[in-house]
């Protein structure tokens, strides 16, 4: 970028005064401050129409191929208009001739830049790049105008001394030296070393205005701007604008600086006042610690931007392009505002993009995308709803707060914060059915163990089948041990009996009706109002449950023991039988935890026979239909791939663990 030194207006003030130095010379040199027309005061009408005024106001640093032929043919003409060439000697006519050539070979490779801008060749890009730079370069104000006015002082002047040295040394204080300019630009350096936090020069300027909130700025050589500085913008259609920046986006001729918009920040008169002596659509970046500026809520928080509102958001789903990753992980929380409120979102995927910037720069970055919670109430502790989405490019938050403070009404908090997760109602958590899922040892049985103690708690009776033995160990104080294991034999023994029986009817062979009336009479006394126990568990596994499979011969027949699948559909259609004879109720009654549902009631593609199957089928039907009963079930798997759809698109309520670190750490989807 090329950064003007000096402000327009400061470039006026010199153009006033190196017009009164002209005047000046033109006092003491013909005793008038304005010399008479004609050959005499042609050094000082060239100067001042041209050098002075071209060189302060039109092109102050460097001139375009258009500005040199508009430059150079005036000159020409000018040069032209004041030719006696009948009374000049020798010396001045060449001197004429050198000067006249000059600004018409000037003005020829002005023209011939314009004639090969954008040529394809490579050989004529070449020498279109020559021609352009030495027209920008010999058709400067400056350099015209100087070759005029040494022409006029050879050519007229000459024969007053008086006259030479005070053009001469108008000249050199305007056009060589210039040593006002000089002066202007070593105080300005001098008060940067004293006054650092001056705005003087631009750091750089803006290259597009992206709507809404977002600005992309080209930064100067020597820019001091870099992530979360705040910088001012001289919007030409307005006010000046305060942005925070953010993040480099790509390369074009320097850095492209992203930076996002400041609102509700009233600028200061003596801001305004700088900021507007500079150049339209400059960027400057300001001092840290202004008391107006930092009291927004974006600055304060400008350490927690991780990205900006993107496309294809959504009212339930928010994607954002990061700009900082610092912390970003899946599960972590993020804000938004949303029509001023803070709205949390909590990350569950990333995919990485690639946009073009400008003039085919290629831009890559990082596309979150979270899930939508909702607004934090910390007087209810919990999350109220949102039915709205936010602004595109707003600036999305990573949410850290304190260390979480276990609490008994908490069964977890979300990761990084101290926001907990508790049940809002543990009969709905049971008759709307729950499902808890994640991969193996991130503490699913964990969380179950602490829902089954609160379902007891709330008067729930709880029926675990298990085939891990891990809750019979976890939750031991609640329940008789001794009592439960002589029934638990009792329902093994008649298992085990039906191994030899056949009868000539194939569905009374074996033990599959015997164990199925003995385990529904254990589950209808165990919810009883009368009996006081909450727990009770069974391991499929451990009982030995056969059905006859063939027609008798010879008082033989083919046996096969029950699977898993199949005498967990016996416990749900028992559980479902018990609660319809206790009659409809909108409370929970009692509720089926399958653990490792993937084996007890798997989806027809994972069942190993086809008995497990209509069992599955069984137990979902059994779920389906046991809620105006006050039964439902608590799910646990590591694949929901692998486990019934039936009942697992039941479940109101789904839990998606994530880890165990200190207390219960778990992700709410």
């Amino acid at each position: 970028m090329r950064n003007p030194a000096l402000s327009q207006k400061t470039r006026f003030i010199l153009l006033l005064i190196e017009a009164a130095i002209l005047c000046l010379a033109s006092w003491i040199a013909f005793g008038k401050l304005a010399p008479p027309d004609g050959e005499k005061g042609f050094w000082f009408y060239s100067a001042l129409l041209g050098l002075i005024l071209g060189a302060r106001l039109d092109t102050p640093f460097y001139a375009k191929p258009a500005d040199v032929v508009l430059y150079a043919a005036p000159a020409a003409i000018a040069l032209a208009l004041v030719s006696s060439s009948a009374n000049w000697d020798s010396g001045i006519k060449v001197a004429f001739a050198l000067a006249v050539t000059f600004c018409v070979i000037v003005g020829l490779l002005g023209a011939a830049a314009i004639l090969l801008n954008d040529t394809k060749p490579p050989k004529l890009q070449q020498i279109s790049k020559a021609v352009r730079v030495l027209s920008e370069t010999l058709g400067a104000p400056r350099v015209i105008y100087t070759v005029v006015i040494l022409f006029a002082i050879y050519a007229f002047h000459a024969q007053s001394p008086i006259e030479t040295r005070t053009i001469l040394i108008a000249w050199i204080l305007t056009a060589v030296l210039s040593p006002l300019e000089s002066s202007v630009k070593v105080g300005r350096r001098l008060m940067r070393i004293f006054r650092p936090y001056t705005i003087i020069d631009a750091d750089g300027e803006v290259v597009a205005y992206q709507t809404p909130g977002l600005i992309l700025i080209r930064q100067s050589a020597s820019s001091r701007i870099k992530g979360s500085d705040i910088v001012a913008v001289h919007d030409p259609l307005g006010k000046t604008r305060l942005a925070l920046a953010l993040d480099h986006v790509g390369r074009d001729e320097g850095m492209l600086l992203r930076a996002i918009e400041i609102e509700g920040i009233n600028v200061s008169a003596d801001l305004e006042e700088q900021v507007f002596a500079l150049n339209e659509n400059a960027v400057v970046r300001l001092p840290s610690g202004d008391t107006a500026v930092g009291s927004s809520d974006l600055v304060m928080e400008k350490d927690s931007i991780v990205g900006l509102v993107a496309p294809d958001t959504t009212v339930e789903k928010l994607y954002f392009e990061v700009v900082k990753d610092d912390g970003l992980e899946e599960g972590r929380l993020v804000e938004v505002k949303i029509g001023g409120r803070k709205v949390t979102y909590q990350l569950v995927n990333g995919l990485s993009k690639e946009e073009v910037v400008q003039q085919k720069n290629t831009h890559g970055f990082v596309r979150a995308q979270a899930q939508k919670i909702g607004e934090w109430d910390d007087a209810a502790k919990r999350f109220k709803l949102v039915k709205w989405l936010p602004k595109p490019n707003s600036p999305v938050m990573l949410k850290s707060t304190a260390v979480f403070q276990h609490s008994s009404s908490a069964i977890g908090h979300f990761p990084g914060t101290d926001y907990p997760v508790s049940i809002k109602n543990i009969n709905d958590l049971v008759t709307h059915n729950t499902a808890i899922l994640g991969i193996l040892g991130v503490g699913k049985s964990m969380l179950a163990i602490e829902l089954v103690e609160r379902m007891m708690v709330a008067g729930i009776k709880v029926i675990c089948i298990d085939l891990t033995d891990q809750y019979a160990t976890a939750l031991a104080p609640f329940f008789d041990a001794v009592a439960e294991q002589g029934r638990l034999n009792n329902l093994r023994q008649i298992g085990q009996a039906g191994r030899t029986r056949v009868h000539q009817n194939v569905e009374q062979g074996g033990s599959r009706r015997e164990f199925s009336e003995a385990l529904a009479q254990d589950i209808a006394t165990f919810l009883n109002a009368a009996d006081h126990s909450r727990l009770k568990i069974y391991n499929p596994a451990q009982f030995d449950v056969w059905r006859q499979d063939s027609k008798p011969y010879n008082n033989t027949a083919s046996m096969a023991s029950l699977s898993p699948a199949e005498i967990t559909h016996i416990i749900s259609d028992a559980t479902l039988q018990a609660a319809s004879n206790m009659g409809m109720t909108p409370n929970a009654r009692v509720c089926l935890v399958y653990e490792e549902a993937h084996s007890l009631v798997p989806e027809w593609n994972s069942a190993v026979a086809d008995g497990d199957k209509a069992a599955s089928n069984g137990s979902a039907r059994a779920i389906l239909q046991g809620r105006k009963y006050g039964l439902g079930c608590l799910l646990i798997t590591q694949r929901t791939a692998n486990v019934t759809k039936t009942i697992l698109n039941q479940c109101n309520t789904i839990f998606g663990v994530s880890g165990l670190s200190g207390g219960f750490r778990f992700d709410l989807s």
